[in-house]
């Protein structure tokens, strides 16, 4: 089932908007937001510049560079861990958005709340594959470690 891949308390962030965001940041995709934003927001530490000026337009936007991606990963990651707690889950679903946040950050410490969500899923078909698939990510960081 899985492979290894690459606020504030007043407001609920909705769980599939959680669960596309993990999913994106795991599988490597971009999110782009939808809907209005907010005009006074800004990324911690970076200044507010007004005079952007978009490049010419004969002149295509200068892609993202891999190591900028990798870093804006990372930083959604630190940002989203400490909101996973504000979801209404299933033990399943629990389940599977710790296995995407262990598989995206690489974050071992994650295994044991994997492991605890996996126990209590009822079906117990699922709870099996859940189980193998902590058994795996296991694995996966002891190989690691031994290389």
């Amino acid at each position: 089932m899985f492979g290894h891949q690459d606020n504030t308390d007043d407001q609920k962030i909705p769980d599939h908007k959680i669960e596309e965001a993990l999913k994106s940041v795991s599988e490597g995709s971009e999110i782009m937001p939808q809907g209005p934003m907010e005009d006074d927001w800004q990324h911690p530490g970076t200044p507010i510049n007004d005079a952007v000026t978009p490049p010419a337009p004969d002149q295509p936007p200068e892609p993202a560079k891999e190591n900028d991606l990798g870093i804006i990963k990372q930083q959604a990651l630190s940002e989203l861990s400490p909101l996973i707690k504000h979801l209404e889950q299933t033990p399943e679903e629990k389940f599977k958005v710790t296995m995407m946040m262990i598989q995206a950050s690489d974050d071992q410490s994650l295994i044991q709340d994997a492991y605890e969500a996996a126990r209590r899923i009822t079906d117990e078909s699922k709870r099996a594959q859940a189980l193998l698939d902590v058994v795996n990510e296991i694995n996966y960081f002891t190989q690691t470690s031994k290389t």
